[in-house]
């Protein structure tokens, strides 16, 4: 290939806003070939290392479904390429397809997408932006004077906000489980590592958080707090 076709390429593939756009699913759907190259190298290696005796689950997390019928597309790309390599390799191993919601559409749609998800993880971070419409590009910019001003009482990418974003969060969960019963659900965001937002979601009965390494051991605390 010459050097200005993969030039080319790049600049077709930028995106205009990065918390937005053509990002997530969307790459994966307008580009397959990327979704099949990623499949593989995860079913590969853990075939590799299941081989080794090593015990292995994958889950396969598509990000920014906001349809349906975008995870549909995304799950048969998935599973074909699994039955691909599985033949390949000679052996098999049993893994989940699931979605990350960070889309508000997704959340009030979680029982259509729950037939297509084996699992659904919050990304908070960006359903908390796309919920305010605030991007975490720019928002330092005002946050700053809506905090001194009484605007908002807390920095939502820091605390959960459980007015809104809670209530979609809530909602989904219900609507999720109301189609498919065993459906795992949990958070990925530095609101896992938030003690007020780690209550919100062991009330309303997810499974687990997720956050960044230093905020493990405060998750740890204030998921204990809420059960002891």
């Amino acid at each position: 290939m010459k050097e200005e076709e993969i030039y080319s390429r790049i600049e077709k593939l930028s995106e205009v806003n990065p918390m937005l756009g053509f990002r997530g699913c969307r790459l994966g759907i307008s580009y397959p070939e990327l979704t099949e190259m990623q499949a593989r190298a995860i079913f590969q290696a853990s075939v590799s290392v299941s081989n080794h005796g090593i015990k292995v689950f994958p889950e396969i997390m598509v990000p920014l479904i906001g349809t349906p019928e975008e995870l549909r597309h995304q799950t048969s790309l998935i599973r074909n390429v699994a039955k691909k390599v599985f033949s390949e390799m000679g052996s098999s191993l049993s893994y989940k397809v699931g979605t990350m919601i960070e889309v508000p559409r997704a959340a009030l749609v979680a029982d259509e997408i729950a037939m297509e998800a084996e699992f659904f993880s919050f990304g908070t971070n960006d359903l908390t932006q796309m919920t305010f419409g605030y991007s975490r590009d720019d928002v330092g910019k005002f946050l700053p004077t809506y905090l001194s001003s009484g605007i908002l009482q807390s920095d939502p990418f820091e605390v959960l906000d459980q007015r809104g974003v809670g209530q979609l969060i809530k909602i989904c969960t219900e609507k999720g489980r109301a189609a498919r019963p065993d459906l795992k659900i949990g958070i990925c965001g530095e609101h896992g590592g938030e003690p007020s937002s780690v209550a919100f979601f062991s009330n309303i009965g997810l499974d687990y958080v997720s956050c960044s390494p230093f905020r493990v051991p405060i998750a740890r605390l204030a998921a204990a707090q809420v059960v002891a």
